[in-house]
């Protein structure tokens, strides 16, 4: 099976998990340093504590609160959805840093959590995709 894993840095390991419970990732082991939360069967979350995390490192760790290190996107299945991560992860401390974009067939709002990291939540209607020029 091909898996994906992000692992991300974070500042407060109880915190941070707190918060991306919030989001729907469900708990799947940890300890003192680390958090394994599985968002899907085959994408994960690896939160470390930042001690732990430069151990691994082979550059110094980026300061996510004012620069952007990645950008990661969650599709979800419908708008209520969306709209229901968003206010759970709101409700848990993260920050929505702009307005959500209406495309019409997408609809795309972003949370930061407590690190900085950045999280697009999208939910695409294909039903409503726009067709091929000279289709």
């Amino acid at each position: 099976m091909k898996q994906i894993l992000i692992n991300l840095a974070v500042r407060d390991l109880q915190k941070s998990l707190g918060f991306y419970k919030a989001l729907g990732f469900t708990s799947q082991f940890s300890d003192d340093t680390i958090v394994r939360l599985a968002w899907s069967d085959s994408i994960a979350v690896m939160l470390m504590s930042y001690e732990k995390f430069a151990t691994f490192a082979t550059k110094p760790l980026a300061n996510t609160r004012s620069i952007m290190a990645g950008y990661f996107t969650l599709y979800v299945s419908n708008i209520d959805e969306l709209n229901n991560i968003m206010t759970n992860g709101l409700n848990a401390g993260g920050i929505e840093p702009n307005e959500m974009s209406d495309y019409g067939f997408m609809q795309q709002r972003t949370i930061e959590d407590f690190d900085g990291h950045t999280w697009n939540v999208l939910y695409v209607d294909v039903s409503k995709l726009p067709s091929e020029q000279g289709e």
